[in-house]
């Protein structure tokens, strides 16, 4: 069977910018495949999966496909969805980092 490039979202890069600038280590997931999120973060030894979402798509396009759905249902441990950099920081604990 033959997969489709993945698609990055329109807002992935500040998203990772704004994690790196914050002192996180960010690894791109998306080669993997078969719904698993977008992002592998890590930060203060602690790490977190991200699905990235564009806002400025329509709200279905928004939501987790039919790849993401099982993805998300059958992970034993915790996924978040974000659609901004001010989301992004929060997961991982960190206020909006100001730029020099």
């Amino acid at each position: 069977m033959s997969r489709r490039a993945a698609k990055i979202d329109g807002n992935q890069g500040d998203i990772v910018d704004a994690l790196l600038a914050a002192g996180a280590s960010v690894q791109s997931l998306a080669a993997v495949g078969s719904g698993c999120p977008d992002l592998l973060v890590g930060y203060r030894g602690v790490n977190f999966v991200v699905e990235v979402k564009d806002p400025t798509q329509p709200a279905n396009k928004r939501r987790l496909n039919s790849h993401q759905k099982p993805w998300h249902a059958e992970w034993k441990g915790r996924a978040h969805l974000v659609e901004t950099v001010e989301q992004a920081l929060m997961i991982i604990g960190v206020k909006q980092v100001r730029a020099a």
